[in-house]
C-alpha cells in the first residue's frame, strides 16, 4: 500500500459491492469501508483492504486517488463526506482528502445536492465526478452497467482507466457537475413509468385468462418490450420478490425527479402517476421488497 491506494469504495452494498468486486477481479488495489459488517466482510473476501471509517479510507488514498461513494441517498452521502451523530466530523472523509484527489458520487441524488457537495470539496482542492449508475448489481459486477458522468476535463482525463474498468458504457453527459444527476433522474422516472406499465399489463393479462409468462415472451419480442419490464416481471411472475432494487429506491428517485421537474416548471403526468404508485407500495409496507412487487399493487386492480 506504499504511496496509497488508487481507489477506495465507501458503500459496498448491491451496486458498490458489484463495482468493487469488478475492480478487484481486474487486479486493482481497492480499499473499502461499509458500516454493515456483512458487506464489509464480502468486500474483503473479494480482495479489498478494509478501513474502519470514511476518514481512514480517505487517509489511505494515493495523491491522485479516487474516493468512490456508493451509498443510498443524500443523508448517507453527507455522513460519508462530513460525518454525523456520535461519530463527529472527524470521521467524515472530506476534511482528510488532499488537493488533487477526487470524489466520485454514484448515488441517485438531487442535482442541488451534487452541486453543493462539489462546491464544498472544491474548497479543499478536491475534484468531483458526478457519476450516477444504472443497471443493477449483476451488471455492476460484469461491467455492463451504465455510468452517467459529468465532471471537469481534468477529472475526466485523470480517471479514464478506472472509469473504463468500471463500465463498458460510460456516457459523458457534460462538464457541469449536476448533469449526471439530472440525466439519472430522467432515466429513473422513465424506468418507473415503464415498470408500472409492465406490471399493469401483466395484471391485465392474468385477468384476461392469459398465461402471463407466455404473454411476457410475446411482449419481449414486440413493441411493448422494456428492459426493466422484462427483468422485474420475469421474477415477479415466478414469485421471486427477493430484493435486488428495493421499492424504496424508486420511490425516492421518482420524488427527486418530480422535484427537479417542478424546479423547471414542467409537469410530467405519467411520472406523477408512477410516483404515486410507488408511494402506494410504500404505504402498504412493501418498501423492503424488490420493486417487482409493483405487480402486487396492480393485481389489486387499484393502480
Amino acid at each position: 500500500m506504499s504511496g496509497g491506494l488508487p481507489v477506495v469504495v465507501v458503500g459496498a452494498g448491491n451496486m458498490g459491492g458489484g463495482m468493487l468486486a469488478r475492480l478487484c477481479a481486474l487486479g486493482w488495489s481497492v480499499g473499502v469501508h461499509d458500516s454493515d459488517p456483512q458487506a464489509q466482510a464480502q468486500a474483503v473476501a473479494a480482495g479489498a483492504v478494509p478501513f474502519e471509517s470514511p476518514m481512514q479510507a480517505a487517509q489511505s488514498l494515493a495523491p491522485h486517488g479516487l474516493l468512490l461513494v456508493a451509498v443510498v441517498d443524500a443523508a448517507q452521502t453527507e455522513a460519508v463526506l462530513w460525518g454525523r451523530g456520535d461519530q463527529g466530523l472527524g470521521h467524515g472523509a472530506g476534511p482528510h482528502l488532499q488537493p488533487g484527489q477526487t470524489v466520485m458520487l454514484c448515488p441517485t441524488l438531487g442535482p442541488e445536492t451534487v452541486v453543493s457537495q462539489a462546491e464544498r470539496l472544491a474548497l479543499g482542492g478536491v475534484d468531483c465526478i458526478d457519476a450516477p449508475m444504472s443497471g443493477g448489481p449483476a451488471r455492476a459486477r460484469d461491467g455492463s452497467m451504465s455510468l452517467m458522468v459529468a465532471c471537469s476535463e481534468t477529472a475526466w482525463q485523470r480517471h479514464q482507466l478506472v472509469l473504463k474498468a468500471l463500465s463498458q458504457q460510460v456516457f459523458r453527459v457534460g462538464t457541469r457537475v449536476g448533469d449526471g444527476a439530472r440525466t439519472k433522474l430522467v432515466n429513473n422516472l422513465l424506468a418507473a413509468v415503464n415498470l408500472a406499465g409492465a406490471a399493469e399489463a401483466m395484471a391485465l393479462a392474468e385477468r384476461l385468462g392469459l398465461d402471463p409468462a407466455a404473454t411476457l415472451s410475446v411482449i419481449e419480442a414486440s413493441s411493448g418490450q422494456s428492459w426493466i419490464g422484462s427483468d422485474r416481471m420475469r421474477r415477479a411472475l415466478a414469485g421471486d420478490f427477493e430484493p435486488r432494487a428495493h421499492v424504496s429506491l424508486l420511490a425516492k428517485d421518482t420524488g427527486l425527479a418530480m422535484q427537479a421537474a417542478e424546479d423547471v416548471a414542467f409537469e410530467p403526468g405519467l411520472g406523477r402517476l408512477a410516483k404515486n404508485l410507488f408511494a402506494q407500495a410504500m404505504a402498504q409496507g412493501l418498501q423492503g421488497h424488490d420493486d417487482a412487487a409493483l405487480l402486487k399493487i396492480m393485481r389489486q386492480g387499484c393502480g
